[in-house]
């Protein structure tokens, strides 16, 4: 192996043959026109060098002792650190085969020896000037792929982002359960979807008895923590993923139970107030129990295309008020909501009335 000093802004030739003088010859032509010369006597050094050094293009000989310049190439196309080096075969051998073998193995030309120096330098700058195009096209194909890459990265990004915003735009920060804006749209949509397949939606309706004097006796920060044992106690007692509990509204919350029977929700509604009574929170100013407890509306219905949820809402509100009149601590069903198809009403004007009724 014969080297001289690179230089890096000069194009790499490796010069891969057993005859000195071929080497000689080859250097001296290759070296005016200013490439960077390496050399070997012999395929192993020749693999070294390559994988080392990973030159711009090769001149390889064929006919070699040991190991000739097809086996070689062939070893060089099958590592993926030297498969894209340019190879060009340069040989004695002048028959169609030989030449036809080079070029399946992946050479890129081929000359026969003797050879004409300006032809050997001319083809030479030619696949030189191909490699440096296919370079750079590879580089620009890579910056391509990363620009993609960062763009569906971004877009990936900018995907959860606005699904966290969507989801903190529907979740009540103080009790993290819903919030008023996911249970209306939570409550339209399953009231098309069940009225599409009349299947009955359940709607439970809690508010927390006394919680004025709770908040009087213990503090506002106190209160905050028990509205959110309560939420938490709520969400555990309903089971289904498709059941939504809400924050409705201060000391309210409200349960949605699609596809539910009146047995179901007033089961869900007892499993509710049990698991309120078992978080034992002291309440001193309680007219009912020492501990924190709620009261509880249900109601039931199968939904009809034509009728507003507003009569689900109201029955379940109507429920509640009676379950506050008859004492707190409880769970009343409200069975009488509808009979047939009712116009569509302003929910202000249905839930005033019925909160002016109840009074608090």
């Amino acid at each position: 192996m014969d080297n001289q000093q690179t230089n890096p802004n000069r194009s790499n030739v490796l010069i891969v043959d057993d005859v000195s003088d071929n080497v000689g010859l080859l250097r001296r032509m290759l070296s005016r026109r200013r490439f960077n010369i390496q050399s070997a006597s012999n395929g192993e050094t020749a693999l070294a060098l390559a994988e080392s050094t990973l030159p711009d293009l090769i001149l390889l000989d064929v006919c070699m002792p040991h190991m000739d310049g097809y086996e070689v190439c062939e070893k060089l196309k099958t590592n993926p650190a030297t498969k894209d080096i340019p190879i060009i075969f340069i040989s004695a051998l002048d028959e169609l085969p030989d030449k036809l073998k080079a070029f399946q193995l992946g050479g890129v030309d081929y000359i026969t020896k003797p050879f004409n120096s300006t032809e050997v330098a001319a083809r030479v700058e030619l696949h030189l000037s191909l490699r440096r195009l296919q370079q750079q096209l590879e580089q620009q194909n890579e910056r391509l792929r990363q620009e993609v890459r960062d763009r569906c990265a971004a877009e990936t990004a900018l995907q959860l982002a606005n699904q966290e915003l969507q989801r903190l735009a529907h979740l009540d920060g103080l009790t993290q359960v819903a919030n008023r804006r996911g249970f209306d749209n939570c409550l339209a949509y399953e009231w098309r979807r069940l009225a599409r397949d009349q299947q009955p939606l359940a709607l439970i309706l809690c508010d927390v008895d006394c919680f004025k004097p709770f908040n009087d006796a213990y503090g506002h920060q106190a209160g905050d923590e028990c509205l959110r044992q309560i939420a938490g106690a709520i969400a555990m007692a309903t089971k289904r993923p498709g059941d939504l509990v809400a924050r409705y509204g201060g000391e309210e919350f409200v349960v949605i139970l699609p596809n539910t029977p009146t047995e179901g929700a007033l089961k869900v509604a007892k499993d509710i107030q049990l698991a309120i009574a078992d978080l034992k929170i002291p309440h001193q100013g309680s007219l009912v129990n020492p501990f924190v407890t709620i009261s509880i509306g249900v109601a039931v219905i199968t939904p009809l295309a034509d009728v507003s949820s507003i009569h689900l809402l109201t029955a379940a509100d109507r429920a509640l008020y009676r379950a506050k009149a008859e004492g707190r601590d409880r769970v009343v069903l409200e069975e009488s909501i509808f009979k047939g198809s009712m116009p569509f009403h302003n929910e202000s004007t249905i839930l005033g009335q019925v909160r002016e009724a109840r009074n608090e």
